[in-house]
């Protein structure tokens, strides 16, 4: 410890910063607008792989900021814009209520998806498909920029300003999701959109697909394999209780996840009774939920305009939190890693954050074109489906095998006192392996094409997709080559050290030595929650 507090490395003034920073990680979008779709649909080198796809999902995940702001500040008005189709922007096919009729679109959806031509006031006007790329869209050119700045000033004196944060932005979504949960079940037919929540479709549990879309949930909601909580928890003291802040964390969640379940479901409810239509016709999936169907619940509620700004500034909560925790990923691996380099033309940390976020943004500008809603469902079915499952299975793979159960035990030993039960032995063992494999096999069996409602995107953009996963996916078979090329000794010999974990403070002229802390990432139980394990006084690791 003496030697981390000599380097100066900051930490979190409070435990306390980091359980909710690790909340505010895991807690996000995907908990109010994918958990419900899917309950809805089923019934009721791997660390540099980890820094890309990260960095690669920060920079379009900003864009779901950029949706909530857009709609937020359009909610300062005595009547809501999609709340009727008596606007310059609707077509003659605009109706008001409900339909799977292909010849005609809600007020929501017509405010949300636009099309070309239009006026200002519509979301996307996206074009009829990724083979257009249509012009900017300036004004949310304008609210992504304003969204990278409030991240900016949320993370660019690191822990010490986003443990401040914290308080309010992981907190108060639960104060305005309790305020929506007592309003909707005053709402006429709330209770059959939470019954339809609640009564589980038994024969879909046989559904292979069902399972592979719960694991995915929760890879997505934690944040396994993006290193979101790695990266803060190296933060943390190294006696820090691990297993505390890992139930913390992962039990908030999916109760955050069931809490969310019972809010959205609870107006689809009120919705199927305003239009009679089955709760089934009304639930999609992805941003389409938070933003072209609770919208439409919100112009039938009393002081609808209050509520409306409420949500979104909820979502705009629950979106900065995960948006600066994949930041702070790059932020924390580039100054690990080349800190003297970086900090002597850079000089200070606030430079380096503000060149992560500019990178960020600069990249990120497709997505507020009109072809945007296409690149972002691409670039979102490609990384936070595709790439994550092929990360998980290496990280499992070198934790709980090639760096072993019984390091591992000792490691927490050494920093908690106490020695895992066998629970959590066997799960690191044998379960979470065989998880992983078997849930990795399906997810390509099962894989399907992307998609944004109807429209298929071609092969090239298919394509396209598939260069994205590879973007973070090829830094592991790379660094197996490299490691295998610096390793002296036979093919043989170099094989075996590959895999062999060695202590970097017994190998100091080891090229994989570090000077800064070496975390981990291990997934501890069957529900497959994240541990976070900082190594920050006698770092181990494989070389692979």
């Amino acid at each position: 410890m003496a030697k981390e507090e000599e380097a100066g490395r900051p930490t979190w003034s409070r435990q306390i910063e980091f359980t909710l920073a690790g909340i505010g990680c895991a807690v996000g979008l995907g908990n109010v607008w994918r958990f419900p779709y899917l309950c809805y649909r089923s019934g009721g080198g791997v660390g540099m792989a980890t820094v890309a796809i990260s960095f690669i999902m920060c920079t379009y995940y900003n864009i779901i900021i950029t949706w909530a702001l857009y709609y937020m500040f359009s909610s300062f008005r005595s009547e809501l814009l999609w709340e009727n189709c008596n606007n310059t922007w609707n077509t003659p096919n605009c109706t008001d209520r409900v339909t799977n009729s292909s010849s005609s679109s809600t007020a929501s959806q017509q405010f949300f998806n636009g099309c070309v031509g239009s006026v200002s006031y519509k979301v996307l006007q996206r074009t009829s498909g990724v083979e257009e790329t249509g012009i900017l869209r300036w004004e949310l050119f304008l609210l992504l920029l304003l969204a990278w700045i409030l991240v900016y000033l949320c993370i660019f004196k690191g822990v010490k300003s986003t443990g401040k944060v914290v308080y309010f932005t992981a907190l108060f979504p639960y104060v305005i999701l309790l305020a929506l949960l007592i309003n909707n079940v005053q709402l006429p037919g709330a209770i059959d959109g939470i019954r339809f929540f609640i009564i589980p479709e038994w024969d879909k549990l046989l559904n292979v697909e069902v399972w592979i879309n719960a694991a995915a949930q929760i890879f997505n909601s934690i944040g396994i394999g993006f290193g979101s909580l790695m990266a803060m928890a190296s933060y943390n003291s190294y006696n820090n209780n691990v297993l505390k802040d890992t139930l913390a964390i992962s039990i908030t969640n999916s109760v955050t996840s069931i809490f969310a379940g019972f809010v959205i479901f609870s107006a689809f409810g009120y919705m199927s009774h305003l239009q009679n239509v089955p709760v089934s016709e009304i639930a999609v999936d992805g941003p389409g939920l938070v933003f072209v169907v609770y919208p439409q619940a919100f112009v039938t509620m009393p002081v609808a305009p209050l509520w409306a700004v409420l949500f979104f500034f909820m979502l705009l909560c629950l979106g900065l939190d995960s948006q600066f925790a994949m930041v702070e990923v790059m932020v924390t691996s580039l100054l690990d890693s080349y800190s003297k380099p970086i900090l002597k033309y850079l000089k200070r940390k606030e430079f380096l954050v503000l060149v992560v976020c500019g990178a960020a943004f600069l990249l990120g500008i497709p997505n507020v074109m009109q072809v945007g809603i296409y690149v972002f469902q691409l670039m979102d079915h490609y990384t936070a489906i595709v790439s994550i499952m092929f990360l998980a299975f290496f990280e499992v793979i070198g934790v709980c095998w090639l760096y072993g159960v019984k390091r591992l035990s000792s490691n927490l030993e050494e920093m908690t006192g106490k020695r895992p039960n066998i629970f959590f032995r066997v799960c690191w063992w044998v379960i979470c392996p065989v998880l992983i494999t078997v849930i990795l096999v399906f997810s390509v069996i099962q894989f399907k094409p992307a998609r944004y409602e109807n429209y298929v995107y071609p092969p090239w953009a298919q394509g396209v997709g598939w260069l994205i996963a590879l973007a973070s996916i090829i830094w592991i078979p790379i660094a197996a080559v490299h490691t295998l090329w610096v390793l002296p000794g036979s093919f043989t010999e170099r094989l075996k050290k590959s895999i062999t974990p060695f202590s970097l403070d017994e190998d100091e002229e080891s090229p994989y030595y570090k000077q800064k802390g070496a975390i981990m990432e291990v997934i501890p139980n069957v529900a497959i929650i994240s541990s976070i394990v900082p190594l920050s006084e006698k770092p181990i690791q494989t070389n692979l």
